[in-house]
């Protein structure tokens, strides 16, 4: 991921073709191991292809999926109303000796 990540930020920073030498080093300087076959790997994949045209179809993807916060923020009605209440249970305080922790006594 840190790899694809580096490859990313330098997109970003105009360079359209990285290679894997720029994508280590990025790494590196992050203070992240660098692996050169994982970098080799990932420029071979994306040699000739626009980055943005992969996020973006990427994320058109995992749009249609229907998972996003969305779907698991808002529980359907029919698992809501099958699923029992649960009262939450308060905390008892209770009183603590705290033994002579000032010095005892009453000397106000």
């Amino acid at each position: 991921m840190r790899h694809i990540a580096a490859y990313a930020l330098l997109v970003l920073a105009g360079n359209n073709s990285p290679s894997a030498a720029d994508v280590d080093k990025v790494v590196k300087d992050a203070g992240a191991p660098a692996d050169s076959e994982k970098s080799k790997a990932l420029v071979a994949a994306l040699a000739g292809k626009e980055f943005h045209e992969l996020v973006s179809t990427g994320m058109k993807t995992l749009s249609s999926m229907g998972s996003g916060p969305a779907a698991a923020a808002a529980p359907s009605t029919a698992a809501a109303a099958a699923a029992p209440k649960v009262e939450e249970k308060k905390p008892v305080e209770e009183d603590v000796d705290m033994g002579d922790l000032f010095g005892g006594g009453d000397d106000y």
